[in-house]
C-alpha cells in the first residue's frame, strides 16, 4: 500500500512543474484550415465559426386549411404560395424553405436570411396561403452554417424539373 502511495505522489511531483509552467499562458492560436476560403466566407456573410443567424419559420395547419375545400381556389393559394416562395428566394430572402410531414400541424418550413423576427414576418406575410388562413407560422432565431446561402444556386444547377410540371 505505500509503495502505491508513494508511487502515486511521484507522479503528482512529476506533473507539477509542466502544470505550473502552463499556468496564465494562453494556448496557442490555432491555424487557418487551408480549406477557408476569406473571400467566400464574407460573401456568405460568416462569422468566424462558418455560421449566421437567420429566422426559421414554421408553418402550421391554419385556422381556415380546412373550410376552404374548393378545388380551383385551392390550386390558385398554392400556386400564388409558391411564386412567392420563388420570388422571395429569387431575392435572396429566402434560404431554403420545404414540406414537413405534418405532425403536430407543422406542414413546412422556411429559413429566412434575416437575424430579426419581425421582418421575416413582413417578408412571409405576402404569401396567399398564409393570407387565407391555410398556414399560421410560428418564427424562431435560428443560428446556422452560412453555407445554407448557397442551397438555391446548387439547387438551380440540379432541379430538373419546376414544381407542378
Amino acid at each position: 500500500m505505500f509503495h502505491a502511495l508513494r508511487f502515486l505522489a511521484l507522479a503528482a511531483l512529476l506533473t507539477l512543474p509542466v502544470g505550473c509552467a502552463g499556468a496564465g499562458e494562453m494556448p496557442a492560436a490555432t491555424a487557418t484550415p487551408p480549406a477557408y476560403d476569406a473571400a467566400l466566407a464574407e460573401r456568405l456573410g460568416a462569422d468566424d465559426l462558418g455560421m449566421r443567424s437567420y429566422v426559421l419559420a414554421i408553418l402550421k395547419t391554419g385556422p381556415q386549411d380546412a373550410a376552404i375545400t374548393d378545388k380551383d381556389q385551392r390550386a390558385e393559394l398554392f400556386a400564388g404560395h409558391f411564386s412567392n416562395m420563388g420570388r422571395l428566394a429569387e431575392d435572396g430572402k429566402l434560404v431554403l424553405a420545404g414540406p414537413l410531414g405534418g405532425e403536430d400541424g407543422r406542414r413546412g418550413l422556411f429559413i429566412l436570411n434575416t437575424a430579426d423576427i419581425a421582418t421575416a414576418q413582413e417578408w412571409v406575410a405576402s404569401d396567399p396561403t398564409i393570407e387565407a388562413g391555410i398556414f399560421t407560422v410560428d418564427y424562431s432565431k435560428y443560428y446556422g452554417s452560412a453555407a445554407l446561402m448557397q442551397v438555391n444556386e446548387v439547387h438551380a444547377k440540379i432541379q430538373k424539373k419546376g414544381i407542378g410540371e
